[in-house]
Order: C-alpha cells, then structure tokens, then sequence
C-alpha cells in the first residue's frame, strides 16, 4: 500500500496568529512512500493588513505585492483538496499548524487535527541532541543543496525539507524503516505540543501507617539490609 505524505511550509506576517498576524504563502510538496512525486501546491495570499519590517526581511514579500492575491477563504478549498486527509509534514509544525488552523477557523472551515502533523524539528532533535537543526544546518548536515534559499520561501523550503525529511528518516536504506517509523511516531504532535500550561509538581506523602508498615518490611523480610538503622 502506497502511503502519501504531504511535506508544507508557510510564511506569516509574525509568529501569532492571536496577535493579528496573518498567512502570506503556502507551499507545499506530496511525497509518495517518502518520495517527491513532482505535485505540489503553492499559493501567495492577501493578508489584509500591512507587512512588519521584520518579517519582510526575513521572506521578502511585500504588502504591495501581497494586494494581487487571493485571500486565504478563496483558496482554502483547493488546498483542504491538496492535502486529502494525509499525514502533514512541516519543520517546527505547531508554528505552521497554529496559522493553518486559524485561517481555516476564519474560513468557516474544519480545523486540521493534531496527530497529523509530523514534526521534523523533534526528529531531529532526537537524532542530534544538542546540535542546530534549523533547516539550513540539516541541509549542511545531509548534504542538501540549499544554495538557492537566500530567502525564505514557502515552495523552496517544502522541496528542501522532502530531501531532508528522507534523511532524517535514514535515507533510502530498507533497514532502517523501522527506526523512521517510530521517529515519525514520536513526532506527531499532540494537545501539549500546540499549548504547553505549566504544572506544578505533584506530592505524593507517605503517611505515618505506611510509613511503619514500610520499617517492618524492612526489618522482618529483609536480612541485614545496609539502609535499616
């Protein structure tokens, strides 16, 4: 059985959908049993608001630019489309899931569910610990070609990460499908993943029964036992 992924990155005006910030771009590529099949789907979107200088810096899409495009309720059937009900593959995932999801909301549109995003940032992360997997350093790591990315761009980076997602799942070596298989497990995301709350730890106390049934365990069914005074 053939399995069809979808390998997606998006651009934004910022990094909070909450704070006004609005998609830009989409891009996306299908992989079928981790291969690229030459489909994909791109899209530049109106945001309906001005672009901040940091984030033009960072894709080099202007407001100007941005005016000739459809906004994202007038594409959001085709891509819903593109996509099907497979598996979404994106580089930090709960950043491109949080605006896909917003824009889908405003488009009177059913959300994406967690668990079919794939995480490549936490592939990688567990495949190097402590080094820097941001995906030019992944592409220097596995020898991807990444000369063209001088930008950011929605398309580019899709094609990119597909070459590096491979990698990461151990390239083409038939033995290690297991392994990638339990990587792409361990990085779908989940309810914490997309709104982690802080927790204060838990206290278990033994109480004073317990803790003198615990002594005569210690000094009638243990002999000679180090840690009984």
């Amino acid at each position: 059985m053939s399995v069809r992924e979808i390998v997606f990155d998006t651009e934004t005006t910022g990094l909070e959908p909450k704070e006004g910030h609005r998609l830009v771009e989409i891009g996306a590529v299908e992989l079928i049993n981790h291969l690229p099949t030459g489909r994909h789907y791109h899209q530049y979107i109106n945001p309906e608001r001005d672009m901040p200088e940091d984030a033009f810096k960072v894709h080099g899409l202007s407001t100007e630019f941005l005016k000739g495009f459809p906004r994202f309720k007038e594409v959001a059937t085709e891509f819903l489309e593109f996509i099907g009900d497979d598996a979404l593959v994106a580089h930090n995932a709960s950043f491109d899931m949080g605006f896909i999801n917003y824009e889908l909301k405003q488009a009177g549109k059913d959300i994406l569910a967690l668990g079919r995003f794939v995480d490549t940032l936490e592939i990688a992360k567990k495949l190097h610990p402590g080094a820097r997997n941001s995906l030019d350093a992944l592409c220097k790591r596995y020898n991807v070609d990444n000369s063209k990315r001088t930008s950011h761009g929605a398309l580019l980076d899709s094609e990119l990460l597909a070459q590096v997602y491979l990698e990461l799942l151990g390239g083409q070596e038939p033995s290690m499908k297991l392994e990638a298989e339990v990587l792409k497990k361990a990085a779908v995301l989940t309810v914490e993943d997309s709104e982690r709350k802080f927790r204060e730890a838990r206290k278990f106390e033994a109480s004073e029964a317990e803790l003198h049934a615990h002594e005569a365990f210690l000094k009638t069914k243990l002999k000679d036992a180090v840690w009984v005074g």
